[in-house]
């Protein structure tokens, strides 16, 4: 019999085959990093599965409290008090996962930027905000983001933000950073299947208990109560960047809470953006990066890298997908 568990926050719903053989598959929800995450763990009893899901949950909170822009706390933390002051040095892994942010932006022109974290407040999705911000404000905050002065020291091991002002978060990145690990440390702990999905970033190995592959339903942005498609997985990793879910209406306008790192306003022209490939934390990279170039320059981008695939919504409706994609719609769509 075929079950469906909707995914709170996420552009996809999971759909499991729940199976009576000899392995059993076991879900917990759980609030990590300031998001929802769903894991999943296939064992060859439910203790063992259990156990190993609050493996997953400890080494996500191990990373968000290396990583977390809003924990005091952590090293990024540090790294932000410290801007236009002193190199703040951190562990080897948050310094390689800023090359590897930084990697990302000089390949996006700056489309992909983790310094945009300056811009955070400015923006707020939690019903408060009235009205535009003042354009100096955003001119002000706009002026501290530029992944150009952001200086890592690999000997030292540290990360210096050079002007005063700077922050840098990685936000969905992390998420998909850490969904990523969780993945790897259970295949060398011997797990061979399951699911970490935090609020969208979703990294998969392996089959369902009955042997038949993970497979995604994806929702239609503008009919939330109905599927568009259906996917399965054969890559192991699938994120989604949306707008249409957090966003800020003014004067009857909705604004997006995915931010253009040049102009600090909201981007527009795409409602979603889902990619599919080897890495939760790549393709949420590319993800972000496409919802801020557009559909033409994002399919440029993919080009470059063939193990990933996207599937693109516009504003108006329009699904667009990479030629290796082939959907199996749930229902036909007006063009």
């Amino acid at each position: 019999m075929q079950r469906i568990i909707r995914l709170i926050g996420t552009f996809f719903l999971l759909l499991l085959v729940q199976a009576s053989l000899a392995q059993v598959a076991r879900q917990r929800m759980a609030v990590l990093m300031g998001a929802r995450f769903d894991i999943t763990i296939v064992a060859k009893d439910s203790l063992t599965a259990e156990r190993y899901i609050d493996s997953v949950i400890a080494e996500v909170s191990r990373i968000e409290y290396l990583i977390s822009d809003w924990k005091p706390a952590s090293q990024v933390s540090a790294v932000n008090r410290n801007a236009g002051i002193a190199p703040v040095k951190v562990d080897r892994e948050v310094l390689e996962l800023a090359e590897r942010a930084i990697r990302i932006s000089e390949l996006t022109h700056g489309a992909f930027d983790i310094s945009f974290a300056a811009m955070e407040r400015i923006w707020k999705y939690d019903g408060s905000m009235t009205a535009m911000p003042d354009s100096a404000v955003v001119r002000q905050a706009v002026a501290k983001v530029g992944y150009r002065n952001i200086v890592i020291d690999k000997e030292q091991s540290t990360i210096f933000l050079k002007l005063p002002g700077m922050k840098i978060g990685f936000g969905a990145l992390g998420e998909g950073y850490a969904t990523d690990r969780c993945r790897d440390m259970m295949l060398a702990r011997g797990i061979h299947a399951g699911i970490v999905n935090g609020s969208g970033d979703m990294s998969t190995w392996g089959r369902q208990p009955n042997g038949s592959p993970w497979t995604i339903g994806i929702s239609d942005p503008f009919d939330r109560g109905s599927l568009y498609a259906v996917v399965p997985l054969r890559t192991s990793a699938v994120t989604t960047s949306g707008s249409y879910e957090k966003y800020v209406e003014l004067d009857g306008k909705r604004y997006s809470h995915i931010i253009n790192p040049t102009t600090g306003y909201p981007v527009t022209g795409l409602t979603s953006v889902t990619v599919f490939g080897p890495s939760a934390e790549m393709a949420n990279a590319f993800s972000t990066s496409i919802m801020v170039m557009g559909k033409e320059a994002g399919f440029r981008l993919l080009k470059q890298f063939p193990a990933y695939t996207t599937i693109m919504v516009s504003d108006e409706g329009k699904f667009y997908t990479s030629k290796k994609i082939k959907l199996r719609k749930y229902r036909q769509r007006d063009q």
